[in-house]
This record gives C-alpha cells, structure tokens and sequence, in this order.
C-alpha cells in the first residue's frame, strides 16, 4: 500500500486530550473500508488468542474476552498509533502469572481479585510515567536485556504448556527447572486422546500458517476441533475442556484487596508496566515508520495504561500492545484507531452471544495456540549478532536469558537491566582517550594507533577524550595524562582536544583544574582546544574557564593551539604498518 493513503492525525483542540478525535476529523469511506476489514480480521485472531492468553495467566479463558473489549476500547480512545494492537499477551501473561501464583493460595476468587490489582496498578504506573514524561526511562531495557528476556520467557511458557497438551495431572510451577521436574513426575499420567488433539492442533496451526497464512488458523482450529469434540464427546473420554464459559460483559469494580496485597504486587506491577510499554512502543514505531504516521511516545503510556486500568476494573488482566497481532491489522490495512474500536466491537459480540459455542472446546487447543505463537519469539539472530557486535551485549543477553529460565522472570529481568546498567558505568568510568596526528597538507588530526603517515612532534602531545567528564571518570583522565607528562621526554605541551566531551561536572573541572597545576610543575602546558559551550559554562561557574583562558591556553581548534605552542606536528610519525591498517582517507571520526 502507498504512504500516501493513510490519514494523518490532528493534534489539536480537543485531540490533545482524546487523540481519536484528531482521525476522525479526516476520516473518509476509504479510511473506513480498510479499517472495517483489518478490524475484522484481527477479532479472527484475537478471540481465540486472548483466551489462550488467560489461560496462561491462570485466569479463566473468557477473562481473555474481557481484557479485548474495554481496554481497547479506551486505548483507541487516547493511543496514538494507527496499527497497534492492544490486548492480551504472551510474556505479560506469563509476569502475570508468576506474579499471582504465590499469593493467591490457590484461591480461584483471590486470584481473580489479584490479576484485577495488578492491572491497575501496571495502568497507574504507565499513566504516572505518561503525565509526568518518564517514558525515556525504558531505554535502560537494552535490545540485549529484552531479547533475552523474551527468548527466554517464550520457552519458559511453551514448556509450561506441556501439562494441558498432554493431558498430564501436573502441579503449577513457574520456572522451568520446576517445570521440567513436575513434567518428569506426571509423566505417567499422559493421555493418548488429549495428546493425539495436540497434535493435531499444533501441525493444523503450522501448516495453515505456512501455506494459506491468509486464513484466520486459530479460529478454524478451534472451530474444527470444538466441533469434533462434541460429536465424539472428547469430555467423556478424559480430555479436558472448557465446559460452561459465562455469557455477557461484567460490570466495572475495584477489587477489594489489602495494603499488602499492592505492597507485595508493586515489584511485579513495575516490571510488567516497563516490559508492556516497550513491546508495544517498539512495534507501534516500526508501523508508524511504515505508513509515515507520528507516535507519541509519553501519550501512548497514558493510553496503555489508561486500558491497563480499564481491564482492572472489567475483572481481566494486564494488557499491551502484541508484535504478531499489530502486524496482522497493519497488513489487513489498518488506517486509524477506529480499527482497533471494530475488533473491540465483535469480541463484545462473542462474549454476549457467542460463549456457549466454547463448551466442548479441548484446553489442549488452548495450549497448542500458545505455543505456536510463542515460539517466533525465540531470537536466535539476536543473539549471534549481539555476540559478534560487542561481548559485553552477548554476555548480557546469555545472563539475562539465563537467569530468566532458571530464577523466574523478575529475576531474570532484573539481572540482566542491573548487569548492563553496570557494563554502562564500566564503560563511562573509562572513556577512550586516542593521541592525534595531523593529516599531510591538512588541518585535519586523526588517531596515530590506527592510522599511518600521520604528522606528529614529540614536544606536543594532542590528546582526544571521547566522552563526558565526570566524577566516575575525572581521577582516571587525569591520571593518564599526568602518566604521560612524566614519561614522555621532551614533552612541552598537551593539547587536549575537548570535542568529543559532551558534559562535565564539578568533579571534572576539578580535576581538569588539577591537571594542569600538575603538568605545569613539571614543565608542560596544558591546552584546551574544541570546547564545547555548556563544557565552557560549568567550567566557568566552577572558576576553572577564566584562568585557563586568560593564560591563552583556550583554542578555537587544535589547529590554533598547535600554532600558540610553536609547534606545527610537521614530523612522519609511522606507527602501523601492514595491509590491514585502513588509509588516511579512510578515516572516520
């Protein structure tokens, strides 16, 4: 489809406030059409998706049918993308569920009243987030955190799975060594029939997605099956199945829980708020690039956590935007939110007079749903190429999916943002430094460890940092500058090229300020050239700016400061060798 045909959104009046109504103002037929057909579309997947999704959380499946009606109801009301899709899935299925698993003792009512909590307070944090423009905070989930993450949640719900797809009399358990042990433990009580339905299930779900990926697979195998089902009675046989799933849409309340009950789910709130928003922001820009839309990344938080909030109060679970589900409504074509309004609109329809239909339907389709979705979400790429790119991203990657499979996923979350947080400060703590040599018949100064045929003067030191000043960095710079004023014979002068320092601090004008008391007493001056104006204005406040300039020693460029001391760096300084060693010309800054 051409860029040209999807509407822009207006962002004023009162579209500031509810953004539905900024499409609106442009909507036409033609908009309509696309959004009827791709609205359609996605109700197809979602209906039996979204109770798989419950079922994965621990909730009754037709709780999966709540969480798809109100919540996007309200996301469409006040999101900002056109092709997200919002509701039930996967990996906040399962946070959901590892989360209400210890506390609800068992207690069908109490885990019900839980998941409402939850999803309030998941809503609350995203809104909070939204007003008060927090959404950059997300961006301390690296691609390597998150990849693992998912990789390793994806298989950890395929393999929580294996009970209902084999028909096995297994206790809960959250992580996959507990998972593998009470699989191992049941393993006796498999049941051929429910295993045969699996089977079918999973390869109908495979090959119809392989060959005819048009046509709606899940709902045509949960059809298919159901009616199977029925006729052969599946239910007297041993398989399970749903049985009796409630008509109508429940009316909105809080749930009546405990100080402690939000105490004890806060953790988990946070961590399924952070990992929702990212999932749905990160596909919400890729179709907005696509189709040349904006998306408001603080907004978004308010709308996702305005249907978080939503589903609370209509006894579902937490929601967000899903990868398969929004690419499925933006290829069936997708313009506005108004899609988003249609699906909400016929899962109302399934809900109200369509749930008897559900009586006879194996929960081993439920779980062979789950499972073939999941799997896609397994990033083998990712890894090899995190691995290849920088180690330290390979390793987060390794541990967070590690501890992931292992601890739960809190844990496994929490380790991997603590871990590349920690290679973050690591790295900042040690910023690369390189020494520069001027270009022949140039004024342009590169680094003399990659580069050969570069003009250097062994009287004049010209230093690059490349990165900020600061106090977890400031001691260390100074110490490598002072070590090579004390090494180097000869030495008359370091010109420290500050263009790659982007900020710095008191502590770093400090040691700037120190750093030159201390060359100096050994007969060397120290030279700013390239300083960047906020870099100037602390340095200024700090009284450091005006004595180094007033000495002549601040330079428009290395240039300049090269002509201040004297020097012209005119002498060949060959330091690399070799076929592998890139040209002068080759070099980037």
């Amino acid at each position: 489809m051409s860029a040209t045909t999807y509407i822009q959104q207006d962002r004023s009046g009162l579209a500031r406030v509810l953004p539905l109504f900024g499409w609106l103002r442009r909507y036409d037929r033609v908009t309509l059409r696309y959004d009827l057909i791709a609205g359609l579309t996605v109700a197809v997947m979602l209906v039996p998706q979204s109770m798989a999704y419950a079922a994965l959380a621990g909730m009754p499946p037709v709780t999966g049918l709540y969480a798809s009606i109100v919540p996007l109801l309200v996301y469409a009301l006040l999101g900002t993308s056109g092709s997200l899709a919002v509701g039930p899935v996967a990996i906040t299925a399962l946070m959901t569920s590892a989360a209400l698993a210890p506390l609800a003792d068992g207690n069908p009512a109490r885990y019900a009243a839980l998941a409402g909590l939850l999803a309030l307070l998941v809503g609350a944090i995203q809104a909070l987030m939204g007003v008060l423009r927090l959404g950059v905070l997300v961006n301390f989930m690296s691609h390597s955190v998150l990849s693992g993450f998912t990789s390793a949640a994806a298989i950890v719900i395929a393999a929580s799975q294996i009970k209902d797809l084999f028909g096995l009399k297994a206790g809960r358990a959250e992580t996959f060594p507990e998972i593998v042990e009470s699989v191992w433990h049941s393993a006796t009580t498999a049941h051929g029939l429910t295993i045969l339905v699996s089977l079918a299930s999973v390869a109908g779900l495979v090959l119809l997605r392989r060959y005819v990926p048009k046509l709606p697979g899940a709902l045509l195998i949960v059809a298919g099956v159901t009616a199977v089902s029925a006729a052969l009675s599946f239910g007297e046989r041993g398989v399970k199945i749903l049985t009796d799933v409630p008509g109508g849409i429940p009316a909105p309340a809080l749930p009546a829980l405990s100080a402690q009950d939000i105490q004890a789910l806060l953790p988990a709130a946070v961590a399924i708020a952070l990992v929702a928003y990212m999932e749905g922001i990160a596909v919400a820009k890729a179709l907005a690039a696509k189709s040349r839309q904006q998306v408001s990344p603080n907004q978004e938080l308010v709308a996702v956590g305005a249907a978080n909030v939503s589903a609370g109060l209509f006894q579902a679970f937490p929601v967000a935007g899903g990868f398969s589900r929004s690419a499925v409504n933006f290829s069936a074509g997708a313009r506005t939110p108004v899609a988003t309004v249609l699906t909400a609109v016929m899962v109302a329809l399934t809900a109200l007079v369509l749930t008897p239909a559900f009586y006879h339907l194996p929960k081993a389709v439920l779980a062979a749903i789950v499972v073939v979705a999941v799997l896609g979400l397994v990033d083998r790429k990712g890894a090899v190429t995190a691995w290849r790119a920088r180690r330290s991203d390979g390793v987060t990657l390794a541990l967070t999916f590690l501890v992931t499979l292992v601890f739960g996923v809190e844990p496994g979350l929490a380790a991997g943002v603590a871990f590349s947080l920690g290679v973050f400060l690591w790295r900042s703590a040690r910023p690369h430094t390189a020494e520069l040599g001027r270009v022949p018949g140039t004024d342009t100064y590169r680094n003399v460890a990659r580069y050969t045929g570069l003009s250097t003067d062994p009287r004049v030191a010209v230093i690059r940092v490349d990165g900020p000043l600061y106090f977890a960095n400031a001691q260390l710079l100074e110490d490598r500058l002072l070590t090579l004023a004390e090494q180097r014979e000869g030495l008359e002068a370091i010109v420290l090229d500050a263009s790659a320092i982007s900020d710095t601090d008191a502590d770093g004008a400090h040691a700037l300020a120190e750093l030159r008391e201390r060359v100096a007493a050994r007969g060397v001056v120290l030279h700013l050239a390239t300083v960047r104006g906020p870099v100037r204005d602390l340095l200024d406040r700090a009284g450091v700016w005006r004595p180094i300039r007033d000495a002549g020693h601040v330079h428009r460029d290395i240039t300049d400061a090269l002509a201040e001391t004297g020097h012209k760096a005119s002498i060949p300084r060959q330091t690399m060798s070799g076929p592998d060693r890139p040209t002068v010309s080759q070099e980037v800054l």
